[in-house]
């Protein structure tokens, strides 16, 4: 019995370790798993793949994240955009600044001092960067032979490479595909891009631009038009117009300049007693005697330039006008012109079916001396029709000075004739049998100075001839019929 016994105990021991061999726990099912799959060569080539991008994408992570580090640490942006004035310097001092590079010579506007450079330097400098995306700018001129078309190259749209003052500047000049809707011209940017120990540059390179451009237009009158809401660059400059090819009656034009001149120098007068600073002027007369061509001298004179806007015009409002006033460029003489537009009936439509401008007496007077008028502002009023203004116009604040250019006086065509013939008539032999003809004609006071001035012109150098066709001017006398006189008005046609 016992036998049996233990032999009993042992089989059964036997069969459960039979059993546990043959069931196994949790822990070699997972070891023979993971055996399994480590065994299989597609699963380690696949894992051994997958761990590579995962670590490539973590390091190209974490490149991203440090380059974009080192770039806020260690560079510095500067972007400009083309609705700033400066862009088109920038483009046209990145070409001169490349082209006296080349040329081994330095930019006038910039003038360093020159030093002792090592050899090192020396041969760094030899290898300055060049551009290699241009654009063509042509400039052709009115009149004049053919041959004498300008052409200029600017640097182009991409990335350009320029080394100033031994500091390297990455150009990324772009252009978007929206398109500014007042004029047509696509959105462009233009971003500067240094190391940030070098931040100083840019406003070296801006104060040379700036310069360059003044120099570029040094002796020009700058000519601006309304375009939408904002003053547009009309045309080319102007070649200043001396202040001397202008004759008013004497004292007149010296009175106006004075005043002018005293205004601008008064500032600082006008902020401290908590005045509007800004002063008005009203030129009327007859058509070509000379208000347009005054003002433009005066601009001149002064150093200023020009925004000219015509009251009459198609789809001006006196919300448009206010506006325009409030954004008159930096040293700008603003030109109003038909003034007496605004005083018109404008509720009868013309042959055309236009019934005339949209501008108002209410608009004018508003946009000149109101509450959201501009300050810091000269600006002129021309109308050949005086008659039609309101006595509300002609007040000080809106309108200062009144001055009425009338017909040409003894005077101006004595004027007139010197500039013309004082070196052929020296002796002024011809000056004195002209005059006296003018004086049997009765022209002084009857004809105007543009009248007399394209006599001459068509005679350039012949007085004989100036004499003998002044009789035809007399077929073109112009009385001063309707002549209204204004308070504090001065009539250089007396």
């Amino acid at each position: 019995m016992a036998s049996n016994t233990s032999s009993s105990s042992q089989h059964g021991r036997n069969g459960v370790a039979k059993h546990l061999h043959v069931e196994g726990g949790p822990g070699d099912g997972i070891a023979s798993y993971f055996s399994h799959l480590t065994g299989n060569p597609f699963f380690t080539a696949g894992f051994s793949l997958a761990a590579l991008a995962a670590a490539a994408r973590i390091g190209q992570k974490g490149i991203q994240h440090g380059a974009a580090l080192l770039r806020r640490r260690m560079l510095v942006d500067l972007e400009i955009t083309r609705h700033d004035e400066a862009y088109p310097w920038l483009l046209h001092w990145m070409t001169a600044f490349h082209r006296a590079q080349l040329a081994g010579t330095q930019l006038s506007t910039a003038p360093k001092p020159t030093t002792k450079r090592g050899i090192i330097a020396s041969v760094i400098e030899r290898f300055n960067p060049r551009l290699h995306h241009l654009q063509v700018r042509t400039v052709q001129p009115k009149t004049g032979p053919a041959h004498a078309t300008h052409f200029s190259l600017v640097p182009g749209h991409g990335q350009h490479i320029i080394r100033y003052d031994g500091a390297l500047i990455l150009v990324n000049r772009q252009r978007e595909k929206a398109f500014d809707m007042v004029n047509g011209v696509p959105f462009e940017t233009i971003t500067l891009t240094t190391l940030y120990a070098h931040r100083n540059i840019f406003e070296e390179i801006f104060a040379e631009a700036h310069q360059l451009a003044r120099q570029m237009e040094e002796g020009k009158t700058v000519i601006y038009n309304s375009m939408g809401p904002d003053w547009q660059q009309f045309g080319e400059p102007k070649r200043k117009r001396p202040l001397d090819s202008v004759v008013l009656e004497r004292g007149v034009k010296e009175r106006i300049v004075e005043d002018v001149q005293a205004f601008i120098a008064a500032r600082t007068w006008y902020l401290d007693r908590g005045i509007p600073y800004r002063r008005g002027y009203l030129l009327y007369g007859p058509p070509g005697t000379g208000k347009s061509s005054f003002i433009q001298a005066l601009a001149g004179h002064l150093d200023f330039n020009i925004a000219i806007l015509n009251v009459s015009e198609r789809g001006l409002t006196d919300d448009r006008l206010n506006h325009l006033l409030t954004k008159v460029p930096p040293r700008t003489v603003v030109l109003l012109e038909d003034a007496d537009a605004a005083f018109l009936n404008r509720r009868k439509p013309g042959a055309d079916g236009y019934s005339g401008a949209t501008v108002t007496f209410s608009g004018l007077l508003n946009a000149l001396d109101g509450v959201a008028s501009a300050e810091e502002r000269i600006i002129f009023l021309t109308t050949n029709h005086v008659e039609r203004l309101d006595e509300a116009l002609i007040r000080p604040g809106r309108v200062d000075m009144t001055v009425r250019l009338g017909e040409a006086t003894e005077y101006q065509i004595e004027q007139l004739w010197d500039r013309f013939y004082a070196d052929v008539d020296v002796g002024g032999e011809a000056k004195q049998r002209f005059m006296a003809k003018v004086k049997e004609l009765r022209l002084a006071n009857a004809v105007s100075t543009a009248a007399m001035q394209g006599l001459f012109l068509y005679n350039k150098d012949d007085v004989e001839g100036a004499i003998h066709m002044v009789e035809g001017l007399t077929a073109g006398h112009r009385h001063r019929e309707g002549h209204v006189e204004l308070p504090g008005h001065v009539d250089a046609g007396r």
